[in-house]
């Protein structure tokens, strides 16, 4: 998952400090009561395509989480392995991560609320830009949060994996990295 989320957090990062300048600039050119200039347009395009960008970043680690949860509570208890320490661990980080990309995610959709309600002229931009700012800085706390959550969990399924490949041996039973080479 690592090599997976590594990349997306950077373009998701890259994204979000794109939509802030843009926003920045957008908003010292005055290009929302400009027709003419299509700064607002890029601003309002790239901040909510990194909005979805940032959703879909954070549930893919609550999806990995789950999944890799049951996992490691699945194989401990078909090999007879100990909660503690694996699935207790897992469950832990977990617990750890949530509430972390839930607020990340949060505050993106204030964000883009903000921003709505700006461009309606209902609220005031000061709003939307000191929740985007908000935004740049959960991100950043998460993305850092889950990186070290999502490596961590990454050594228990090693750990894990490496337990069931001795309880293999033991028995006489083909390890995973011989299973694989079947299956190729």
């Amino acid at each position: 998952m690592t090599r997976i989320f590594t990349p997306l957090a950077i373009l998701n990062i890259l994204a979000l400090l794109a939509a802030y300048g843009v926003g920045v600039v957008s908003k010292l050119r005055g290009s929302a009561a400009n027709p003419s200039d299509s700064t607002y347009l890029i601003h309002f395009g790239l901040g909510l395509g990194t909005a979805m960008l940032t959703l879909f970043v954070h549930c893919q680690v609550f999806t990995y989480f789950l999944g890799t949860g049951r996992w490691v509570k699945e194989v401990t208890l078909a090999y007879g392995l100990p909660d503690v320490p694996w699935h207790k661990e897992t469950r832990e980080l977990k617990r750890k991560t949530y509430p972390v990309a839930l607020i990340a995610m949060l505050v993106t959709i204030a964000a883009s609320a903000a921003g709505v309600g700006a461009q309606m002229q209902e609220w005031p931009w000061t709003i939307h830009a000191t929740l985007a700012t908000i935004t740049l800085a959960v991100n950043l706390w998460a993305f850092r949060l889950e990186h070290r959550n999502i490596s961590s969990n990454t050594a228990i399924i090693d750990e894990v994996t490496e337990q069931v490949d001795q309880i293999c041996k033991s028995r006489g039973l083909p390890t995973n990295a011989e299973r694989w080479q079947e299956q190729v």
